[in-house]
Parts: C-alpha cells; sequence; structure tokens
C-alpha cells in the first residue's frame, strides 16, 4: 500500500505574498472552492494577523469549506494566535500553524533572542494555542540553515507541548537534494519524538529545486508537503503543487506514494489563479505551461502519430487539459447550456445561471464557434464579478494612422450617467483617459495585456489590466470579441475592484 501524502496548499497565504499576486475577498474565496474541488488536503487560508482584511478573508473560507482544513498562520505571539482562532473557528477542521525563526542568523538579527529564548517561546505559544484547537503545526523558520541539535530540542518541546505537525522549511531555498534527505534523517535520529507526529515541508524555488527538495524529502519520511498553485510565492516561489503530483504519479516506479489530489483540475487551478492574478505562466512550464503538451517537431509529430507514448509520459487529460469542442452555438438552449457547464465541474445558482446564459448567448451571436474555453472563461470570470460600481453604456472611439485616438466613453456610476471624451496615443490609451476623468482619479497603469481565449478570427480578446492606487495593485479583466471592449471592461472591472477592496477594509476596520 503507497504511503499517503498531505497536500498543504499555501496559495492563498504564501502565494499571495509574491508581487502582483494579491486577491480581494472574492477571488480568495472562489480559489479556496477550487483548491478544495482539486481536494487539497490543507487550505493555508492567510495570515490572520497581517490585517483586518487578512482575518476577514480567512474567516469567510473557513465557513465555507466542508471537505478541508483550513489553516491560519501565525507568529509565535499570543496576539497572533488569538486572530488565528478568531479567523478559524467556525472552520470544519480548523488548524493554527505557528513559528518562529530558528537559524543562527534569524535569532541573532531578526528576533534579537537567545536560543534558550527561542525555545521557551515555542513550547508556551504551543501550549497557548492548544487550549484553542488540537490541530497544530509548528514551523522552525530557515530551519535548514538551523543547527540540527537545536532543532531537535526545540521540536522535541514543541511535540510535547501538544504540536501534532512540525514543519521543517528550506525557507530561503537554499538546500539541495541529498543534503535535504541527510539532514531530514539525521534529525529524525536524533529527535524520536518526530515518528509521533506528521512531518511537513515547504520548499522555496530560489535555486530552483523546491520540488526536487520536496520529493527528496518525502523519502526522508516527510508525509505533508508545503507548495502553491503555479509554483507562486515569496521571491522566486515555492514548489508547485502539479509538478510534485504529476511527477509521483507519473513514476510510480520510483515514488510510492499517493495523494489525495483530483488531478484532472489542476488546468483549471492554474487557469483560475491566473485569471484572478494576470500572472501568467511561462510557456514551457511544466504540466500547466501552454507548450507542456504541444509538438511541433517533425521527428516528434511523427512518433507522436504513431504511438504517443513516444514522446508524452502523461495525457493531457490526466491533468484535466482537452481539445477544444465545438459544443454550443446561437441555436442552443439553457437546458443544453446548463449540461455543459455541469459537465464542466460548475455548479451555478439559478442566478448565477441566467446571467452565465445571457453572457453565452451574447458570445454565440459575435462567435461562428463555442468552445469549452470561451465557456470556462465566462464562467470563472463571472463568479468572482465585484459589485459593479461602475458599468459601461457606450464607448465611441475615433483612430488612425494619421489622426490624434479621440475616445468618448459613458460609464454608468450609481444611477448616474457621466460621459467624458479624451485623446491618447492609440485607442487604449485614449479610452482609459476618458475613464480616468470620469472617476475623477489619476490611475497609474501599472501593466497591460491582451491575448486570445481560443484560436480564430473571431477569438474572444482577454484583456488584463493592472492599476495602481495608494501603494496597492487592482486586477481588471474583461472578456470580449472585440479587443478594445475587452480593454475598456477590464479597466472598469479593475476600478470596480479598487472601490470594492476600498470599501471591504473599511468594513473590516
Amino acid at each position: 500500500m503507497s504511503k499517503l501524502i498531505k497536500i498543504f496548499d499555501t496559495t492563498l497565504r504564501d502565494g499571495e505574498q509574491s508581487p502582483g499576486c494579491s486577491m480581494n475577498l472574492k477571488e480568495k474565496i472562489e480559489m479556496a472552492k477550487q483548491l478544495e474541488r482539486l481536494k487539497v488536503d490543507i487550505i493555508e487560508a492567510g495570515f490572520a494577523a497581517a490585517s483586518p482584511g487578512d482575518m476577514n478573508a480567512i474567516r469567510e473560507i473557513a465557513s465555507e469549506m466542508i471537505n478541508v482544513t483550513v489553516a491560519s498562520l501565525a507568529r509565535a505571539e499570543k496576539d497572533d494566535i488569538d486572530k488565528a482562532w478568531e479567523s478559524i473557528r467556525q472552520a470544519a477542521d480548523p488548524r493554527i500553524h505557528t513559528f518562529i525563526a530558528t537559524s543562527p542568523i534569524h535569532m541573532k538579527y531578526k528576533l534579537q533572542m537567545k536560543p534558550e529564548q527561542v525555545m521557551d517561546q515555542a513550547e508556551a505559544m504551543v501550549k497557548y494555542a492548544k487550549k484553542y484547537v488540537s490541530n497544530i503545526e509548528f514551523s522552525a523558520e530557515d530551519a535548514t540553515r538551523s543547527e540540527i541539535d537545536f532543532l531537535a530540542k526545540i521540536f522535541t518541546r514543541a511535540i510535547k507541548a501538544g504540536a501534532t505537525t512540525i514543519n521543517i522549511p528550506d525557507t530561503v531555498g537554499y538546500t539541495t537534494p541529498d543534503e535535504y534527505y541527510e539532514f531530514l534523517m539525521e534529525l529524525r535520529r536524533k529527535c524520536p519524538a518526530l515518528d509521533r507526529v506528521a512531518i511537513s515541508v515547504h520548499c522555496h524555488n530560489d535555486l530552483g529545486l523546491g520540488v526536487a527538495n520536496s520529493l527528496a524529502a518525502m523519502r526522508a519520511g516527510a508525509t505533508q508537503i508545503e507548495c502553491t498553485i503555479n509554483g507562486i510565492g515569496e521571491r522566486a516561489g515555492n514548489a508547485a503543487l502539479e509538478e510534485i503530483v504529476m511527477a509521483v504519479n507519473t513514476r510510480k516506479d520510483r515514488y510510492d506514494y499517493q495523494f489525495n489530489i483530483e488531478t484532472t483540475q489542476i488546468i483549471r487551478s492554474s487557469e483560475l489563479l491566473t485569471s484572478i492574478t494576470g500572472v501568467k505562466v511561462q510557456p514551457n512550464k511544466a504540466i500547466v505551461g501552454s507548450n507542456a503538451f504541444a509538438h511541433e517537431a517533425g521527428i516528434h509529430q511523427h512518433g507522436m502519430l504513431s504511438n504517443k507514448a513516444t514522446y508524452e509520459i502523461m495525457t493531457p487529460e490526466s491533468v484535466g487539459l482537452t481539445k477544444n469542442k465545438l459544443v454550443l452555438g446561437k441555436h442552443s438552449g439553457r437546458h443544453a447550456f446548463n449540461d455543459k457547464i455541469i459537465s464542466m465541474g460548475y455548479h451555478l445558482t439559478k442566478g448565477e445561471l441566467d446571467e452565465a446564459f445571457k453572457k453565452f448567448k451574447d458570445i454565440a451571436d459575435k462567435k461562428k464557434e463555442v468552445y469549452d474555453r470561451d465557456i470556462d472563461a465566462l464562467v470563472s470570470r463571472q463568479n468572482i464579478d465585484v459589485p459593479k460600481e461602475l458599468s459601461l453604456e457606450r464607448f465611441v472611439i475615433n483612430s488612425g494612422n494619421t489622426i490624434t485616438s479621440t475616445a468618448s466613453v459613458r460609464i454608468i456610476i450609481k444611477n448616474e450617467m457621466k460621459e467624458e471624451v479624451a485623446t491618447g496615443d492609440g485607442p487604449i490609451d485614449a479610452v482609459f483617459k476618458a475613464i480616468e476623468k470620469i472617476v475623477g482619479k489619476r490611475l497609474k497603469l501599472e501593466d497591460y495585456a491582451l491575448n486570445s481565449v481560443t484560436e480564430g478570427e473571431d477569438a474572444l480578446g482577454d484583456a488584463t489590466v493592472k492599476l495602481r492606487e495608494n501603494g496597492h495593485v487592482y486586477i481588471g479583466r474583461g472578456l470580449s470579441t472585440d479587443v478594445v471592449e475587452a480593454s475598456v471592461k477590464a479597466y472598469i472591472n479593475a476600478v470596480n475592484k479598487m472601490i470594492y477592496d476600498q470599501e471591504q477594509n473599511k468594513e473590516a476596520v
């Protein structure tokens, strides 16, 4: 019987800390629901003490999740632990994840504490957290640069105090696979108490070894792996969930382990995260990159036509990737559309279905062929829409290579119609400036990107806009067969998110 390895997903905590990957409340909840569909074992929903907004988001996620453990990170301090418990107390299976740094450099320069003080603090705070919940994870920050004898002592005390999971992270991505394996085996020898609890690892990817180190840790006895979708996270990111899971599933001859992960949800999880954050994965990214299952070289194509196993070590279907299929069109009815939505793994309320069907009909009128990816983009985007303080009424653009681009935009703001005209360096610049006039704010355009959802001249344009306001970045997405309209929708979506986020922060305070 293969050993079960639990997946601890920290996309919503460590992942969100990476630049440009912040999410609002609705986006976090939708991502958490997808992680539950992916069947991760633990979701680290955030760091409750970071802000009132973070605490509120964790609380909402904890109340929504049914079949997954929800954890909140906390420093080994009473106030942090109190807030962590407050945020997860409604969870079906709550976990407090508390940590303290243990490497000499961190203890001296960050904590300014002696080793004995660190051990005392760790033990006391695990005991303190234990009064709230039995499921306690203790992490030794920067463990791989810590002294093994010291780790053995602090883990022994943490376990005696009530820790049920011990995390031994490679916080700065410094170790190598063989070194990590030997380190963990020596640590287990010096700390027999580790055999009574779950051993977890959290590997960063600064040297590109996050996944390799995680696999080495399993061989050394780790029973929980901490990772993120697409490998997002601080600095160079974390070990990528999809790579760890598919490496084990594909090489059962080398790795006698199993996961609870529903691998057919991997692509959807990756694409949803990309849709939310606007941060795309590189084309040659393992498992989820757009080229991962593409074959262009003639010799490869010849082999594939003869036998797919010549160049494919796993099937696209195993990770949820299917060929685009023309299944619906403008004459398709609501019943057929609903059946399609269900087959794609979505479960919409009547109101959500009505809105999705209306948007589908709008697209079907403009496109000759409607593909699964069109529907997927439409529905997943709809699920995380924020309240629309601004809605587009119309826009008119006059542009050419011999004239200055001019845009007239009419927007409804809280039932009030506003219209402005602006000029710019091209149609997109002009329309964005007109919206700025209507909003009455000078917003910094951090980034703008335009991609097609599917192939063909009538493909849906997928526009991404990143706006910066008071140090915060807001990501807007827009879909349309008209790329200018998609861009306008994306800009307005970003402004709506900005308003929504500011109002949520006021309520949280």
